[in-house]
């Protein structure tokens, strides 16, 4: 799961958006470091994480990848849900929509942003000013995506190839999300995951 997901499964878990976002920024135990409100969303956030990687949905996903991108799939797999999330949001999420939904998180991140990691901070820079989470709806702006996230980190380079396999096999990444997130989404409200 992506930017997206984590937000909106933690809506529906009644967890904290600022540490279910943040949480890839922050490394060891958060409890004692953050507010036991934040840092239940941070650990909410990497139960999601292993949660998804386990899935077997996702293990048949990571199979569409061919031998030089396989390495990499779990990272495009959190970015491609992001993108199905955040195209059938209107069908996921009927009485809420994506713009009004990132505002109210963006409204209950923002403010706190000056005691986060900075590099946590340099992302929120970008993210709801460039609407990162509302463009995910747009198949080809994820090849922006993946390219971005390789040029920054040269050990991940073959991220940029993985928009080929997404394209190559969209009808059946889009099957298996709707597979296992409503089940996901399920578990947060029953506030099992």
């Amino acid at each position: 799961m992506n930017y997206l997901a984590h937000l909106h499964l933690a809506r529906l878990a009644h967890s904290s958006p600022l540490g279910n976002l943040m949480a890839d920024f922050v490394r060891g135990n958060p409890r004692g470091v953050w507010s036991d409100e934040i840092a239940a969303g941070i650990l909410l956030h990497r139960r999601i994480d292993v949660m998804t990687d386990a899935l077997p949905q996702v293990r048949v996903a990571r199979g569409y990848f061919r031998a030089e991108t396989y390495r990499v799939s779990p990272i495009a797999l959190d970015v491609i849900w992001d993108h199905f999330l955040s195209l059938h949001w209107d069908k996921i999420v009927p009485d809420l929509s994506l713009s009004e939904f990132l505002r109210q998180a963006q409204t209950a991140i923002v403010p706190h942003l000056a005691v986060t990691p900075e590099r946590f901070q340099n992302l929120n820079r970008w993210l709801w000013r460039d609407r990162w989470m509302e463009k995910y709806a747009e198949a080809p702006y994820l090849q922006n995506v993946l390219s971005g996230m390789a040029s920054r980190r040269p050990r991940l380079a073959a991220l940029a190839d993985c928009y080929q396999d997404f394209v190559d096999n969209y009808q059946l990444l889009d099957a298996l999300f709707w597979q296992f997130y409503p089940q996901m989404m399920a578990q947060a409200v029953d506030r099992s995951l």
